[in-house]
């Protein structure tokens, strides 16, 4: 199982340089091929990023194709897990990546993200998407 972190979203949404690995993963998860959750607050996070980049029809696409995607779930987070997230921030991590560290690791998943942030959190392992497309062809 994996936890989707914001940065895979945007490397897409933004036309970034690792968008084509992340945009074959959200193949197999829109496929239901591979499980994966994100959470509510990623969700939040690139609305308002998308929002600050007056890219607001793109926005309203983002959402409706992932809410078919058949094997990702959206994490609502709630107050206690973002106090029990609080705790993780000191291990020098932010509170984004100490909310999202805490719900991988509360869900079990293995995070998928290019924030080598997460390298740092014991018991954590944290993956790019390229690993999981590989893994799932050399099956």
């Amino acid at each position: 199982m994996y936890l989707i972190d914001t940065n895979i979203f945007l490397e897409v949404l933004l036309g970034r340089k690792n968008k084509d690995e992340c945009i074959s993963l959200f193949r197999m998860i829109e496929r239901g091929e591979v499980k994966a959750f994100t959470t509510s607050f990623v969700i939040h996070s690139i609305e308002v990023i998308m929002d600050n980049f007056k890219k607001i029809n793109e926005l309203r696409i983002f959402l409706e194709v992932i809410a078919e995607f058949k094997g990702l779930e959206i994490y609502s987070t709630d107050i206690k897990d973002e106090i029990l997230a609080i705790d993780m921030m000191k291990g020098g991590l932010d509170f984004d990546d100490a909310l999202q560290s805490y719900i991988a690791t509360k869900l079990g998943a293995k995070i998928v993200s290019f924030d080598k942030h997460f390298d740092k959190v014991r018991g954590l392992e944290r993956l790019i998407p390229k690993d999981i497309v590989k893994n799932s062809n050399e099956l």
